[in-house]
């Protein structure tokens, strides 16, 4: 009885703050009508969002799936040292490196673009589902890749065929980090992009409730906050089975 009691408080806690933006979010229905209308329009700070998400998820899958299966299945000299390279991104601050990758991405053609700024995210996801997938397919056992090799299966087809479903849910595990990092990610986007048309929610949700004098208009942030989380609300929940597989059966084995 304890057990479930202190669930359902730390639960009531950790709703609350989200209960209270949907309660005065829907206090004036006329911030939505505000929001949707806001410089390109609420369509067109979605439709950024979304492809930015997008194309990070699809980066981040794509390159940690192979770099795990590497890391996990082959050995190379270097390896150890490699992974541990990869991993000490994470030790580096966030924002130092953005001016430098703006400068970066002005030498490749990328700066203000949507793309350049799908590939920052891509690039710091990459430590942590690299971490994740490896540890993934280490998890799998080395049988079922044997056994199809022995049934004639080249290395990608044994990668594809039968590895790859196997990992599912530490891929779901990795797009969903990668689509939240991406889709409510402020501060990147901030100092990658310079044209209005290109913003994505978060810059716009803080650039439309900026008023003279530095006042908040707190009836549009709460509509503009409520816009950006129903989307992570409904991937939570419908990839919610997947997602506590990828913790549970071995993603974060050590």
């Amino acid at each position: 009885m304890r057990y479930y009691t202190t669930l359902s408080a730390l639960a009531v806690l950790f709703l609350f703050p989200l209960l209270w933006s949907g309660w005065a979010s829907l206090a004036d229905p006329a911030d939505y009508l505000r929001v949707a209308r806001y410089g390109e329009g609420l369509g067109t700070y979605a439709a950024n969002s979304a492809l930015v998400s997008l194309m990070t998820v699809a980066g981040t899958l794509a390159v940690s799936a192979l770099g795990g299966y590497a890391f996990a299945c082959f050995d190379f000299p270097g390896k150890n040292l490699l992974f541990l390279t990869t991993l000490a991104v994470l030790m580096v601050p966030y924002a130092t490196i953005l001016i430098p990758l703006y400068v970066l991405l002005g030498h490749l053609g990328l700066q203000n673009s949507l793309v350049g700024l799908a590939l920052v995210f891509v690039m710091f996801q990459l430590p942590f589902a690299l971490y994740m997938m490896r540890n993934a397919f280490e998890a799998v056992p080395r049988e079922l890749g044997e056994a199809a090799q022995v049934d004639g299966c080249g290395t990608f087809r044994v990668f594809a065929r039968v590895l790859l479903p196997a990992v599912r849910p530490g891929l779901v595990t990795v797009g969903l980090f990668a689509f939240l990092a991406s889709w409510n990610d402020f501060f990147a986007p901030l100092i990658l992009l310079n044209d209005g048309a290109s913003f994505t929610l978060p810059v716009a949700v803080v650039s439309m409730t900026q008023h003279t004098f530095g006042a908040v208009d707190y009836g549009m942030l709460q509509a503009g906050v409520m816009v950006m989380a129903v989307p992570c609300l409904i991937l939570f929940v419908v990839l919610q089975r997947h997602y506590v597989r990828g913790f549970m059966s071995g993603a974060l084995r050590g």
